[in-house]
């Protein structure tokens, strides 16, 4: 029995030990849960290919989108990729070791931080991504365009409250 079909048995279950509750939240919960460690298992998979971990993967992809020269102060990253800026030091420290990034005193103020994607990051990247959206595409192939459309519109929905 699959992951998800166990969320309908134990949606049942619940259903007749606790008639008087309604345990239907549990149902999208425990499947969104459920696709979501597959999916989060599926990517990781594609980032240790790569000698890498997702963290590292998040903070090479905000380098990457802030367009040439891919710098940002290390603070932003750590709003990008939505970690304590603690979480975002250790991501960084990392890359610093396998080459990836450079680390920089913010010119204006000394305790800050800035961060640039070298030329083998860029590398990296560039070669990564592709494979991270092709993974992602096939983790959607089940849904077709509309599908894809009123789940994006209805987890944004969930998103904003």
């Amino acid at each position: 029995m699959s992951e998800i079909d166990r969320v309908a048995r134990f949606v049942q279950q619940w259903r007749e030990q606790r008639p008087d509750l309604d345990p239907s939240p549990m149902a999208i919960i425990g499947r969104m849960r459920r696709i979501s460690d597959d999916f989060t298992a599926a990517l990781v998979e594609n980032y240790r290919r790569f000698g890498i971990g997702e963290g590292e993967f998040d903070v090479l992809c905000a380098l990457r989108r802030a367009g040439d020269p891919f710098t940002l102060p290390q603070g932003e990253i750590a709003e990008h990729t939505m970690v304590t800026a603690g979480a975002t030091s250790k991501r960084v420290d990392r890359l610093m070791a396998g080459g990836l990034v450079a680390r920089h005193p913010l010119a204006e103020d000394g305790r800050g931080r800035v961060v640039t994607l070298t030329q083998s990051g860029r590398t990296l990247i560039d070669e990564m991504y592709p494979v991270h959206l092709t993974t992602e595409e096939t983790l959607l192939a089940p849904l077709d365009a509309a599908e894809r459309a009123q789940l994006e519109a209805l987890l944004v929905k969930l998103a904003i409250g």
